[in-house]
């Protein structure tokens, strides 16, 4: 069983930061995961997407997925072009506080979790898009929120050490603010495994 995710926004928002997060963490807790990362002409102000995948064995995905299950988006600008690749069934995580419900999201799920404005209340408004990946988290348990804060510790330079307290509050507050298990990634393995036919 493998979980593809699409992470899109404009670049300054931390959506490398958040891919390769979410790829640290999947290894830490024993998984296998790909991450590839995908950028505009211009790093900051254009478009930045990435892909991972998660896999309970060995991955098999092509780089840049012509499909998704699922997707992480922080603006409302990359849309319709994430909404179009996410298979019909999969989920969204996506920033409510520049985006609203009427998104089209015809079979899809969709969750709005205000990220900007949660990571602003933490004082930490560069940290929105580690809040929408605790949401994320929590939302599918594709990872744990623990496995995020040690990953994201781990990537943080030495110069930076000051961001650490402020990312994991955003990743936490992320968490508690997603729906626990609405969309659970691991349900179909967690099945083809009780019929006999998982990978697990």
């Amino acid at each position: 069983m493998q979980v593809e995710v699409l992470l899109t926004g404009i670049g300054g928002q931390g959506i490398q930061l958040s891919a390769k997060t979410l790829a640290l963490a999947a290894v830490a807790e024993g998984r296998q995961a790909m991450m590839c990362g995908q950028y505009a002409g211009a790093m900051r102000g254009g478009q930045t997407d990435a892909t991972v995948v998660v896999a309970d064995g060995p991955v098999r995905a092509l780089p840049i997925l012509p499909s998704a299950w699922s997707a992480f988006v922080m603006s409302a600008e990359y849309w319709e072009p994430t909404r179009a690749r996410i298979r019909p069934g999969g989920m969204a995580v996506a920033n409510g506080s520049m985006m609203g419900p009427e998104l089209p999201h015809d079979g899809i799920e969709l969750f709005l979790v205000p990220a900007g404005r949660i990571a602003t209340e933490l004082s930490a408004p560069m940290s929105a898009s580690y809040v929408l990946l605790g949401a994320y988290a929590a939302v599918t348990g594709l990872v744990g929120v623990g496995a995020l804060v040690e990953a994201m510790k781990q990537m943080v330079p030495p110069y930076r050490t000051q961001h650490i307290a402020a990312n994991e509050a955003a990743l936490r507050a992320g968490a508690e603010a997603g729906p626990e298990g609405a969309a659970p990634a691991w349900v179909a393995a967690a099945s083809a495994a009780a019929s006999g036919g998982g990978a697990r």
